[in-house]
């Protein structure tokens, strides 16, 4: 009897911790519903910054990669695949093709930005938010 007792009270203890977790994760994200976009981009900006030296001072906006039929007419995206990245550094007018899933940078070029309010341009790019600056 006392072991059951011992194994339920270890159960519901464990059971208030993952609770717990949970919550706190919950509440995190209706504080801040970017935080996982910006964990993503941020780990993502790094990765990409161990292969190749990236301008410094700017936070580069990222996009993904949705159709790679509508680009094959930009030379710069001749071997992208759906859910490649595109970091674009506007300051530094230069962009950086990255494929998540092989690690690899797939092409660097200079860049001509024009802004898209609406966050999709026709041509199969989908940007990311950026995050924002803390102060």
């Amino acid at each position: 009897m006392r072991r059951i007792l011992l194994i339920l009270f270890i159960l519901f203890i464990g059971s208030l911790g993952v609770a717990g977790y949970f919550f706190w994760q919950w509440h995190t994200l209706k504080n801040n519903p970017n935080a996982v976009t910006e964990t993503q981009n941020q780990d993502l900006i790094e990765e990409v910054g161990r292969m190749i030296l990236l301008p410094e001072g700017e936070q580069p906006t990222i996009a993904t990669v949705t159709d790679p039929s509508k680009l094959a007419d930009q030379q710069f995206f001749a071997n992208a695949k759906t859910g490649d990245k595109v970091l674009v550094f506007s300051l530094a007018k230069k962009a950086i093709l990255y494929d998540p899933v092989a690690h690899k940078i797939i092409e660097v070029g200079p860049v001509n930005v024009t802004e898209n309010k609406s966050g999709e341009d026709a041509g199969g790019v989908v940007t990311e938010p950026k995050p924002e600056a803390k102060p």
